[in-house]
């Protein structure tokens, strides 16, 4: 017996010394430290591989755009919303602080390869503003001076409009609001020229306009209509 106490107290199990902790895994030590094993050394190695905070992993910078690159995408910006005249371009790519070299060496390369016309411009404007808000030559030209269209470019554009295509639109204006209009004769009469007027329309058109629709309207209005001199009214507003 004593030996085999000899034994469990010499080589046994209750003998062997006990295992130090791991310096690869995160075990407590005695006074109570966090051991830094391989987790921490994990770490270490992938910050020095490919981390945020690593220079090597960065992506390298595109290279800065030239200034004739940024007034290209400013103008193709611009011509996405809507066509633009060449004055509007140039004031823009201005506004953004781009030489007067540049801007013309672009706005001349487009000009070139058409991507812009003011030609082309004018017309669709004429087209499209006479048809949808019924506006005269007269208004129309003043539009597309205010976009920079050169005033020979303009006229061009205009002649697409003839004297009896205008009195068509003017007499089809009034006869539509004509439908709203309440008054007596000579107010309704006033009102109607007022807003051909606005529209750009020659006094002639518009009284000769609001005369032929009053006529056709009713009794009240066609007697009142037989009384008007558009002549006399047409010379009196072109002296005034």
């Amino acid at each position: 017996m004593a030996g085999r106490r000899g034994a469990r107290s010499g080589r046994g199990w209750d003998a062997l010394p006990p295992r130090a902790a791991s310096r690869d895994t995160d075990e407590p030590a005695a006074d109570g430290e966090l051991r830094r094993g391989v987790t921490g050394r994990g770490n270490a190695l992938g910050r020095r591989r490919g981390s945020p905070g690593d220079p090597s992993s960065r992506e390298p910078s595109a290279p800065e755009q030239t200034e004739s690159e940024r007034a290209r995408e400013i103008c193709l910006r611009q011509l996405a919303v809507r066509p633009r005249t060449r004055a509007e371009l140039a004031k823009v790519l201005a506004r953004k602080e781009i030489s007067d070299e540049v801007i013309a060496e672009v706005l001349d390369r487009y000009d070139e390869v058409g991507i812009i016309d003011d030609g082309a411009f004018a017309r669709a404007w004429v087209t499209s503003r006479h048809h949808g808000r019924g506006l005269a030559r007269r208004a129309l030209a003043n539009e597309l001076r205010q976009h920079g269209v050169d005033a020979e470019v303009a006229g061009e554009a205009l002649e697409i409009l003839d004297d009896d295509e205008e009195a068509a639109t003017a007499r089809a204006l009034v006869d539509r609001k004509l439908r709203t209009t309440k008054g007596t004769p000579d107010a309704v009469f006033r009102r109607l020229v007022g807003m051909l007027a606005r529209k750009g329309y020659p006094a002639g058109v518009a009284i000769r306009a609001v005369k032929d629709a009053l006529a056709a309207r009713d009794a009240e209005a066609a007697e009142f209509a037989d009384q008007i001199d558009a002549d006399a009214l047409d010379d009196e507003a072109a002296e005034s």
